[in-house]
C-alpha cells in the first residue's frame, strides 16, 4: 500500500527535490506551493496518479484549509508531513531591516508551519506518522544579518522538540533537519534576485544540493518506526564554525 506525504514549498529547492525523491520511491505525494506553473511542471513530469498539487500562499490560513479539504480521497490518509516552506529576506543589520520582511518571515516560517501542523496532527497521530520540519543551522549559530530569520528557525527547532515531548506515546516521530550551506534559490530570494550575490556565495564552496537534503528527508521518513532522530544538523565539508566578532575602537 502506498504511503502518502505532504510537502510544502514544493516548487523549488529542497521541496521540489523531495517530491521527486518520494515519487520515485513509490509514495503518493501532495505538493503545495505558491507558484501554480511550477506545480504544473511537476505534474507534467510525474503525472497525477500518485501526485496531487495544491497552489496557495501558505500564509493564507483559509486557503490552506480549503486546499486540505479538497485533497482527493486516494491522498487523504497522510503518513508524513514535511514542513519545508520558508524563506529568508534581507541581509542587513536589524537596525536597517524592513519590518515588513520580518513579518513575512515570521508569517511563513512560524505561523504557517504551526497552522498546518495543528491541522494535520489528528490524522498523523491516527497513522503513527512522521513530522519533518526544515529548520537551519541559523537557528543555532547566529551571524550578522541573520536576525529574524535565525529567530524563526530557532523556533522551528524548539517547536519540533516540544512536539516530540507532547506526542510521547503516540508513535508519531518528529525530526528537525537543520541544513547549512546548500545551493538553491534561497540566496536569490533573500537578495531580491541578485544572481551575482548567489554565485559569489557558492563559488568554489562545493555546497550541498537540494538532492542531498531530499535524500536526508527520505532517510528520516523511512526509518524503522521505533527510531527517532530528534535533530539532524548537516553541513557541507567546506563549511565549519567561524570565530567571534571583535569590534575594536579606532586608534586601538
Amino acid at each position: 500500500m502506498h504511503k502518502t506525504i505532504l510537502i510544502t514549498g514544493a516548487t523549488a529547492g529542497f521541496g521540489a527535490a523531495a517530491v521527486d525523491r518520494f515519487l520515485n520511491a513509490g509514495w503518493r505525494v501532495i505538493a503545495t506551493g505558491r507558484r501554480a506553473s511550477r506545480l504544473q511542471e511537476l505534474e507534467d513530469r510525474h503525472g497525477a496518479e500518485r501526485l496531487h498539487t495544491a497552489a496557495f500562499d501558505i500564509r493564507d490560513a483559509d486557503a490552506m484549509q480549503a486546499a486540505l479539504d479538497a485533497i482527493p480521497e486516494p491522498f487523504r490518509r497522510i503518513d508524513a508531513l514535511v514542513n519545508n516552506a520558508g524563506l529568508a529576506l534581507g541581509t542587513v543589520p536589524a537596525q536597517q531591516a524592513d519590518l515588513l520582511q520580518w513579518r513575512q518571515m515570521i508569517d511563513t516560517n512560524v505561523t504557517a508551519l504551526v497552522t498546518l501542523t495543528h491541522a494535520l496532527l489528528p490524522q498523523l497521530i491516527e497513522r503513527r506518522g512522521v513530522i519533518i520540519n526544515i529548520s537551519s543551522i541559523a537557528g543555532s549559530w547566529p551571524y550578522p544579518g541573520g536576525n529574524v530569520y535565525g529567530g524563526t528557525k530557532a523556533f522551528v527547532t524548539q517547536f519540533s522538540l516540544n512536539l516530540r515531548a507532547d506526542l510521547h506515546g503516540t508513535g508519531v516521530r518528529v525530526t528537525s533537519i537543520e541544513p547549512g550551506m546548500a545551493e538553491t534559490e534561497f540566496t536569490l530570494v533573500r537578495t531580491g534576485g541578485d544572481q551575482a550575490a548567489s554565485d559569489t556565495l557558492y563559488q568554489g564552496a562545493n555546497p550541498m544540493t537540494a538532492g542531498d537534503i531530499a535524500d536526508t528527508i527520505f532517510h528520516v521518513a523511512t526509518l524503522p518506526p521505533h527510531l527517532n532522530i530528534n535533530r539532524l544538523e548537516i553541513m557541507p565539508v567546506s563549511q565549519s564554525f567561524a570565530g567571534f566578532q571583535v569590534h575594536r575602537a579606532s586608534g586601538a
